[in-house]
């Protein structure tokens, strides 16, 4: 499998840290994961932003792991922030999970289903 990374010259120049489009080509398989929510497998809930959304990305890969596959398979992903004011570190912490790994990316702000969570990651992987 081969992810090329596009970035249109006729739309806006690409930010880093993700892709503005992503080719995946040769994938024999694609995994769609639901929204992961910040709660631990023993059903608690960290209680800062930093280790919610680190503990969010934490299940993202828990669930792609169930599938055989790592975060580096991941093409594409969506975040769901409740508070705007969360968006530097949302992307800080984003950054560090994916180290140099750049997937497509949405960015929603949005009310949570749970008040308690200040975030929602789904994403799409391919192998």
């Amino acid at each position: 499998m081969t992810l090329d990374y596009i970035s249109s010259p006729q739309a806006h120049d690409r930010k880093t840290g993700y892709a503005q489009c992503v080719a995946v080509t040769g994938a024999a398989r694609t995994v769609y994961v639901s929204g992961q929510i910040p709660v631990r497998a023993d059903g608690s809930v960290p209680e800062t932003f930093a280790e919610q959304a680190r503990q969010a990305w934490a299940n993202v890969q828990a669930q792609l792991a169930a599938a055989g596959l790592g975060l580096e398979h991941l093409v594409r992903h969506t975040t769901y922030l409740a508070d705007r004011a969360d968006r530097a570190e949302n992307s800080r912490i984003r950054r560090e999970v994916l180290g140099s790994h750049e997937p497509a990316l949405t960015v929603i702000i949005a009310g949570i289903f749970d008040e308690a969570w200040p975030l929602e990651i789904e994403a799409v992987a391919a192998a």
